[in-house]
């Protein structure tokens, strides 16, 4: 029996560029769709060089400093929820983020206490942990309810919202202590909602669209301005909390507090979340 063996089939030139070609839109079109998933809020044609740059708006500094001095505005106790995302919920009958705990108490000599504590309503290791670490907060208050004649005042207030998918909440606690030094405390929380991650603040300013160079310069500028401030009033015999701009503290892989909203990025040196100081620096983009 002949056995007849099929022939090596020959491509043609223009058959292996055309082969070429769909492999490589294969390729790229795999690259998109994992971008997308995550860099949805971006705008996609400068990823892939297509048109002009995107650039934020930059704020002017009359814009920056109004924000700053709002900033005590912003905490309403309450969160700017998406509906978009009520299958995320832990309890799908509360918000995303709610006041689970608070109290408002004075006691004559001993304490003068509000505070509204929050709960993250998601049910993952990240909100879990973060909660943990909110529940220190309900502590601290009950601490303060059992104290007598220490004159402690006791605040906490937040605030959150859910924008593109993003979960930002921020928490602040005044404390001051009979004749101790008040401190300020910042927690934040920042979870992508879509990907079921924590947000980094790199990742945060990808999504703003701000480079990475150009953050790292605006937060080691403003650091410094405040830094020579501080020696200034220091050279005066005044008590100001000391910074060093060059300190690894400030850059951006090694500052994770912060706050994300439709308009703004708001970038927290809260000192007193480690010594006995209302001493924080605040950085806007």
């Amino acid at each position: 029996m002949n056995v007849t063996l099929p022939e090596n089939k020959v491509f043609s030139k223009r058959q292996l560029i055309i082969y070429a070609v769909i492999i490589f839109i294969c390729v790229i079109s795999i690259i998109v769709a994992f971008y997308v998933q995550f860099y949805a809020r971006i705008d996609l044609g400068k990823f892939i060089g297509l048109g002009e740059e995107t650039n934020i708006v930059k704020k002017s500094e009359e814009e920056i400093q109004n924000i700053k001095s709002n900033f005590d505005k912003v905490f309403t106790n309450a969160i700017e929820e998406n509906e978009d995302n009520q299958s995320k919920k832990k309890d799908k009958e509360k918000s995303l983020v709610y006041t689970n705990y608070e109290k408002k108490e004075t006691k004559l000599n001993s304490y003068d206490l509000e505070v509204h504590i929050p709960y993250v309503n998601l049910d993952n290791k990240a909100a879990n942990n973060f909660n943990e670490e909110i529940n220190q907060f309900v502590k601290k208050t009950q601490e303060v309810l059992e104290s007598e004649n220490k004159n402690v005042i006791y605040t906490v207030e937040y605030v959150a919202n859910d924008y593109d998918g993003i979960l930002s909440l921020m928490i602040r606690s005044n404390l001051k202590e009979g004749t101790s030094a008040q401190r300020v405390i910042i927690e934040t929380f920042n979870y992508d909602l879509r990907n079921n991650k924590e947000v980094t603040l790199e990742e945060a300013l990808r999504i703003k669209q701000i480079e990475k160079s150009d953050a790292e310069k605006t937060i080691k500028d403003e650091i410094k301005l405040e830094q020579d401030r501080a020696e200034s009033l220091k050279s005066l015999g005044y008590n100001i909390y000391s910074r060093d701009a060059n300190n690894d503290r400030y850059k951006v892989e090694n500052s994770d507090i912060f706050y994300i909203t439709k308009d703004i990025l708001y970038v927290i040196y809260p000192y007193g979340n480690e010594e006995l100081t209302s001493e924080m620096d605040l950085i806007i983009f």
